[in-house]
C-alpha cells in the first residue's frame, strides 16, 4: 500500500513537473508576449520576466520592441524636371502595441519595407534633382509621414527616415561639374574685376596727391628702387620721369630770371708823371 501511494505521489511529481516545464516561458526585457487562446487574443501582454500558459491550449508570441534599422533598397525613379536618379535610404521604426503587431498585419517588417520603397519612389516623382541633392532633411521628413500613417494602424512606429545615396548618370554629373565650374569662373572673374576698380580709384588719388607734391613722386621711385634691389639676382631698370625733368626745367628758369649783380667799377689808369 506504501509503495503504491509513493508510486501515485511520485508520479503526480513527475507530471507536476512535466506541467510546469511545459508550460514555463520567459519574457526578455525588450519583448512582449501575445497570447492566443485557443485562438483568441488574451487580453493581458505578458511583460518581461517569468510567465506560464495554459499546455496545448496557449500559444504565446514573443514580439521583439527594440528599434529596427531596415535598408530600403534602391529605388530608380525620374524626377520632377526629367532626370532619372537612383535613390536608396534607412528607416528606423520600432513596435508600439505587440498586439496590433500580431494581429494586424502578416508580417510588419515586410509591410514596412514595402512601404517605404513604395513612398521613397513617390517622393522622388514630386521633387526636383535640387531638392534632392541639397534639402534632404524636408525630403526625409515628407517620407517619414507617409509610411508612418499606414504604420501607426499596424501597431509600429516610425521614428526616422534618412535617404542615404543619390546616383545620378555620368552625363549629368559631367553637366553638373561643367556648371559649377562656369560658375566659379564667373565669381572669380567678378572678384578680380572688383579688385581691379578699388585700385584704380585708389591710384587716382595717388596721382592726385602726388600731382600736389611733386617730390612725393622721386620718393616712390626711390622706394621702388629699395624694393627691387633686394633682389640680388634682378636687373635693375631705372626710369627716368618727365616729372623730374620739369622739376629741373623750373629750377633753371629761376635761376635765369633772377637779376645778374653789378659789375665792379674800373679803376683810372695812372697817367705819365712829369718832372
Amino acid at each position: 500500500m506504501v509503495e503504491e501511494l509513493l508510486t501515485a505521489g511520485a508520479a503526480v511529481v513527475a507530471a507536476g513537473f512535466v506541467y510546469v516545464v511545459s508550460a514555463a516561458r520567459v519574457v526578455k526585457q525588450y519583448e512582449r508576449g501575445v497570447v492566443f487562446r485557443l485562438g483568441r487574443l488574451r487580453d493581458d501582454v505578458r511583460q518581461p520576466g517569468f510567465t506560464m500558459v495554459v499546455p496545448g491550449m496557449d500559444r504565446m508570441s514573443k514580439v521583439n520592441m527594440q528599434i529596427v534599422t531596415m535598408p530600403v533598397p534602391a529605388q530608380d525613379g525620374i524626377t520632377r524636371d526629367n532626370v532619372t536618379v537612383r535613390v536608396d535610404a534607412v528607416i528606423y521604426f520600432k513596435v508600439i502595441d505587440a498586439a496590433d503587431a500580431v494581429i494586424k498585419v502578416e508580417d510588419y517588417r515586410f509591410a514596412v519595407s514595402q512601404m517605404a520603397q513604395t513612398s521613397l519612389r513617390s517622393i522622388i516623382g514630386k521633387s526636383d534633382l535640387d531638392d534632392l541633392l541639397s534639402n534632404r532633411e524636408k525630403l526625409n521628413q515628407g517620407l517619414e509621414l507617409m509610411i508612418d500613417s499606414p504604420a501607426m494602424g499596424w501597431g509600429v512606429q516610425i521614428d526616422r527616415v534618412e535617404i542615404k545615396d543619390v546616383s545620378l548618370p555620368e552625363t549629368m554629373k559631367r553637366s553638373m561639374a561643367r556648371q559649377a565650374e562656369a560658375d566659379r569662373e564667373r565669381r572669380a572673374r567678378v572678384i578680380n574685376a572688383d579688385a581691379e576698380l578699388q585700385a584704380s580709384k585708389k591710384l587716382a588719388q595717388a596721382a592726385h596727391e602726388m600731382a600736389d607734391e611733386p617730390a612725393a613722386l622721386q620718393l616712390r621711385l626711390l622706394q621702388t628702387v629699395v624694393a627691387v634691389a633686394a633682389e640680388k639676382n634682378s636687373t635693375l631698370v631705372l626710369p627716368f620721369p618727365v616729372e623730374l625733368l620739369r622739376f629741373l626745367e623750373k629750377a633753371q628758369q629761376t635761376q635765369t630770371a633772377q637779376p645778374a649783380p653789378p659789375a665792379p667799377a674800373a679803376e683810372p689808369e695812372p697817367g705819365p708823371i712829369t718832372g
